[in-house]
Parts: C-alpha cells; sequence; structure tokens
C-alpha cells in the first residue's frame, strides 16, 4: 500500500523528537546567582577555603544555596540576586589578594541530566546581563617602541660590521644615525641597506653632518599597528579566560579597538584592574663604564645608555639602551621563592627567538652585571577633556651578575614580596601587552534588563508561533495540525542544537527563531498546495498525498538551500549579534527541513497511510 514509512524511518523519527527533549529540558531550570571563587596569584582553592567562606558568609547572615567545587574554581549558589549582592563584600573581605571572584550565573541542571551532557545555552550580554568594555589601543605608543627596538638593532648591525657612528636617535616614526664624514656615512648606507629591507633608507646631509635618515614605510607602519592590535586581542582573551567567565566575547572593532563582554560578570573594578594591568619586564646589560651618579648629577647621559633608578635604596645606575628580551618573548611565568636568600622570585621561561637571544648575550658578556626592568603604567589622573592622564614607571628590580650562559629557563629576583610576585607572574604568563590600553566605554547590563529581554523575546515567539498555528489549522485543518506538531518540533531541536553546541544565544538569535516559525511552515504549505491541486485533477487520496510530498520536494530544497546560503554569508562576514542571528537561522532551516518533510509525512502516514481513504481533510 502507498504512504507507508518502514518501521526504522519511524524509530528514527522518534529517536531525534526523543533527543530533542533531552537536550532541550536543562533550559527549563533556570539560573542561579552565583559567585565564581578561583585562585590568581597561585593560590589554590581548596576545602579550607570553602570552610572559611561558609562561615563568615554564615555569620553575616547571607543564606548560600549551595557550594560546590568544579575545575579548581568554587562556586557558591544563592537563592536570590539580594544574597548574591550582599555576598559581594563579605567575599572580597574574607579572600584577600591571593583569590579573585566573578558575580555569574550558574545552570540548575539536575546531576543526571548533566552526566548525560546535558547544559542550557550560553544567553549573551543582552539576555543574561554582564559588563561591555569598549577598548583603544595606544597605536602611537607601538610605533615608538618598534622604532625604540629597531635603534638597538642598528647599533649592533653597525658594530658588528666594525662602522663607528657618532649618535643613533629616534624622531618621529625614523631613525636619525649621524657619521664624522661622508666615507663612514656611504659605507654604512650600505651595510644598512642590505640588513633593513623592510626600512627606508636614504642619506641626509644638515647643519654640516652627514646622516642616514631610516624611516618605517606605511606598510611597515600598517604591520605594526596590527600585530599590536592582535597581541593585545590574545593578552586581553587570556586575562580574561584567568577571570574564569563564560563565553566572553573579545574581538577586534575597527583599526584600534577591542570589544570585550562578559556575560554575567558584575563587578567592573575587577575586570578593569585586570585587563588595564601593564607591567612587564625588560633584561638589560648596566654599563660598567661610565658613572651613573655623575651622569645624574651632570645631565650628560653616555650614548648607548639610559638612566635608571633601583627600586630597593633609589640609586641611579646606567643601562644598555639596547633590551635583551622583553615580556612578549616571555612564554611562561610561575611565582616562588629562592632557595639560596628565601627571598620571592618568578621564574621565566622563553620562546625561541628569546632564547637564542639571551644565551647569545649572555655567553659573550660572563661576569657581567646584568639587570631586570619592572615597566608598568599607571593612570594618575585625567586631563580636561576627561582623558586619561599616564605615567610610566621603569625599575630596576634587580642587578646580578652573569655566572654562567643561560637561555630558555632562568630566575627573576628582588620583587618585594611573595603577592608582587605571584601579580608578575600572572601578568607575564597572560602576556605582555603590545602597546598600552585605554579603557573609553563601559557598560554594566544588569541581570534584571536580562530578563526582561528574555521575557520579551519569548513572548515574540510565542506570539509568532500561535498565530502561525492558528493560521495553518484554519486553513488545512488536520492536515494544519500536522504541521502545528512539526512547528513545535521544529522549535524544540533548535533549542536541543543551540545546547548541544554551547552556541550563545542573544536577542538577534531569537529574532532568528521567529523568523524560522515564520519560514518552517513554508515547506508545508508548498506540499498541502500540491496535494490539494491533485485532488483537483482527479487522483485519489493516497496517490494525491505521495505525489504532493515527491513533486514538492525539489522547490523545498531550492528556496531553503538559497536561505541557507544567506545565513552562511552573514556569519561568514559578520560580527557579534549578526553572527547570532546567522547561527539560529541556519539551524532552524536544517531542522525545518527535517520536521516539515520527514515529520509530517510520518504523521501523515500514521493517520491515512496503508487505508482506503475517500477524502482528505486538507
Amino acid at each position: 500500500m502507498l504512504n507507508q514509512y518502514p518501521l526504522w524511518k519511524n524509530l528514527m523519527v522518534v529517536l531525534v523528537l526523543l533527543l530533542g527533549l533531552l537536550y532541550a529540558l536543562p533550559n527549563l531550570y533556570g539560573q542561579d546567582p552565583a559567585v565564581a571563587v578561583s585562585g590568581v596569584r597561585g593560590a589554590v582553592v581548596d576545602e579550607a577555603l570553602q570552610q572559611k567562606l561558609e562561615k563568615a558568609l554564615k555569620e553575616a547572615g547571607v543564606a548560600v544555596k549551595s557550594m560546590e567545587m568544579k575545575d579548581g574554581r568554587l562556586l557558591i549558589r544563592f537563592g536570590s540576586t539580594t544574597d548574591q549582592q550582599k555576598s559581594q563584600h563579605v567575599i572580597a573581605n574574607t579572600l584577600g589578594e591571593n583569590y579573585s571572584y566573578a558575580l555569574t550565573m550558574a545552570a540548575n541542571v539536575p546531576g543526571w541530566l548533566t552526566a548525560l551532557g546535558g547544559q542550557p545555552m550560553n544567553l549573551g550580554l543582552d539576555l543574561r546581563g554582564g559588563i561591555h568594555v569598549l577598548i583603544d589601543v595606544d597605536m602611537e605608543t607601538a610605533i615608538k617602541d618598534k622604532v625604540e627596538a629597531y635603534t638597538g638593532d642598528i647599533r649592533t648591525a653597525l658594530r658588528n660590521n666594525k662602522i663607528r657612528y657618532l649618535t643613533v636617535k629616534a624622531e618621529g616614526e625614523g631613525i636619525n644615525i649621524k657619521f664624522k664624514d661622508e666615507k663612514t656615512r656611504d659605507k654604512a648606507l650600505d651595510v644598512l641597506a642590505e640588513e633593513f629591507r623592510n626600512l627606508g633608507v636614504e642619506p641626509l646631509e644638515k647643519d654640516g653632518a652627514w646622516y642616514v635618515r631610516m624611516i618605517m614605510p606605511p606598510a611597515e607602519i600598517r604591520a605594526t599597528k596590527k600585530f599590536a592590535l592582535q597581541q593585545n586581542i590574545t593578552t586581553i582573551r587570556n586575562r580574561v579566560n584567568a577571570l574564569g567567565v563564560a563565553e566572553p566575547l573579545v574581538q577586534q572593532q575597527g583599526e584600534r579597538r577591542i570589544v570585550v563582554e562578559l556575560p554575567g560578570v558584575q563587578d567592573p573594578t575587577q575586570v578593569k584592574n585586570i585587563l588595564g594591568a601593564t607591567a612587564t619586564l625588560e633584561y638589560r646589560l648596566v654599563d660598567t663604564e661610565h658613572d651613573a651618579f655623575e651622569a645624574k648629577e651632570s645631565g650628560k647621559i653616555p650614548p648607548g645608555s639610559r638612566l635608571y633608578r633601583v627600586r630597593e635604596d633609589g640609586r641611579p645606575i646606567l643601562l644598555k639602551k639596547r633590551v635583551i628580551v622583553t615580556g612578549n618573548q616571555i612564554t611562561d611565568a610561575a611565582s616562588g621563592f629562592d632557595q639560596r636568600s628565601g627571598s620571592p622570585m618568578v621564574t621565566v621561561s622563553l620562546d625561541s627567538k628569546g632564547a637564542r637571544r639571551m644565551r647569545n648575550v649572555t655567553t659573550e658578556n660572563v661576569g657581567k652585571p646584568m639587570a631586570v626592568v619592572f615597566k608598568e603604567t599607571r593612570v594618575v589622573g585625567r586631563d580636561a577633556e576627561g582623558k586619561p592622564v599616564k605615567r610610566q614607571v621603569e625599575e630596576v628590580i634587580s642587578v646580578a651578575n652573569i655566572l654562567e650562559p643561560f637561555g630558555r629557563r632562568f630566575q627573576t629576583t628582588g620583587l618585594d614580596s611573595p603577592q608582587e610576585a605571584h601579580e608578575l607572574a600572572l601578568l607575564l604568563r597572560a602576556g605582555a601587552l603590545a602597546a598600552p590600553i585605554d579603557i573609553v566605554e563601559e557598560r554594566t547590563i544588569g541581570p534584571s534588563l536580562g530578563a526582561d529581554n528574555i521575557k520579551q523575546g519569548f513572548l515574540s515567539v510565542v506570539i509568532g508561533l500561535l498565530l502561525v498555528m492558528v493560521f495553518m489549522v484554519a486553513y488545512y485543518r488536520v492536515f494544519g495540525l500536522f504541521a502545528d506538531a512539526a512547528l513545535i518540533t521544529n522549535l524544540v531541536l533548535i533549542v536541543a542544537i543551540l545546547s548541544l553546541l554551547q552556541a550563545t544565544l542573544t536577542l538577534p538569535g531569537i529574532a532568528g527563531i521567529v523568523l524560522t516559525v515564520g519560514m518552517a511552515v513554508d515547506a508545508n504549505v508548498l506540499i498541502y498546495e500540491r496535494i490539494r491541486e491533485e485532488l483537483r485533477v482527479g487522483s485519489t487520496p493516497q496517490a494525491a498525498i505521495h505525489a504532493g510530498y515527491e513533486k514538492a520536494f525539489s522547490t523545498i530544497m531550492d528556496a531553503n538551500i538559497t536561505t541557507l546560503i544567506a545565513a552562511v554569508v552573514l556569519f561568514s562576514i559578520g560580527s557579534g549579534p549578526v553572527k547570532g542571528f546567522a547561527v539560529t537561522l541556519a539551524i532552524g532551516i536544517i531542522t525545518s527541513m527535517f520536521t516539515s518533510i520527514v515529520g509530517t509525512r510520518a504523521l501523515v502516514n500514521l493517520v491515512y497511510g496503508g487505508k482506503r481513504v475517500k477524502k482528505l481533510a486538507i
């Protein structure tokens, strides 16, 4: 007989429906206001800390729903956002400096469902609440630092080729090298043009002196800015991950700005402290040929050297301008204590380029002192326009003789306290910022606003769904009920797939679901109209059903594939909200193809298949 599915196909439809219900189920359990506690300075979150916090919260009269250890973090759940807010002050005072905490929302899913892999969808900033930060990268400082790095490489290149120079001075986006005569200048011109092919090199004469002017071309400037932006994005992403935030968004906006969105986080001060920290290290050789006190008193700094201050006692010290390695070349860092002196220290690991350079320098300078410079950018106020006034602090924290050559792994001492060592190790491990940053916009979205957005979004889906369902039943009668069942199943499958993929749902994503509700019945309309057409030309009900599904299939495929292509294009060239819309739209198209064609056919076969039917309720 016509219109009967084989058993395996019916079982497949039932299995898909059951799996959809199972993995959509976690979204019905809601979320608890919570605080996530983690160790950020090498501190360990253990049962002792849990008991300490439990006692402090109980004494403060803050009701705790539950506490659980997960992935090295302590998650404290509360029954209301009021208790969550009240706990913030208590937790901050109890933890001290060795721990960080973040106000968040935790899924309230039963253990048996979690064991089966069931997790609710992640909600975006507009639905969950959280912090939105817009960061501006100081590209001018990035260019200045790049030019400064080139000056050291130029001095090294000239010394290696035994070419005497008078001064090497950075000016704007270029470097001026002064020579005593034209012959030496011309010889240096050939050498520098060969070794620095990515820079523009030209002869220059002014004030009766001979110079070589080296300029960063536009392509090199663009590359430097791009590197600074990408390095800062990577560093900020690493620092955000250290906060333990679920589904953070860190992405580029324009040529010099970075957008950071942290769903669920409600403490902007902590976020700003982590994101804005710019502490890093530089390793330089000490200038032992000149007197630092004399240079400070006279104000005459020897060429090729810079005057610094030693943090421990404030005395002046002359260091070579050439930087051996910087924080950008540090791959790992861990705090601890020096076994010989018992003082705080940081063990540093370098990348291959930094290790090679460190080994070469230490091999050539055994017995000579090397200094560690601690660099930190601090905001000291605001100017008349409201822009932050920054001051860079550079101090020598350690001076030690090079006893033997070393390369990839070594220790840095001279730190004031274990806390400072932990903090420095965290910042170095997360990576150094390639250029200073400034937070130009900060917006905190409260959980209550997110709840309102969820309520309105849910309402829009329900209203759209009901209107479509009523129309289908009124127009197609029993076959309209089949389409309505497929429509509800389609929504369940969309939610289940978003939950399985742990995709982030935003307001535009909800808009994609609403659009899918309307589009999902298009396939059924095409099929049903084809069935009615077959009935009008005299086909039997069974033949009309068979022909309707068979002949409408190609049209349905064409229509859905073109929409799917549009969704793929939106996802590939869009960002943030546009991608969220594209993801839900694409998933909705794929699931609606299954429910509208396979699902409704299974219901039609169940009701009409294998029977002698004289009339269809369509």
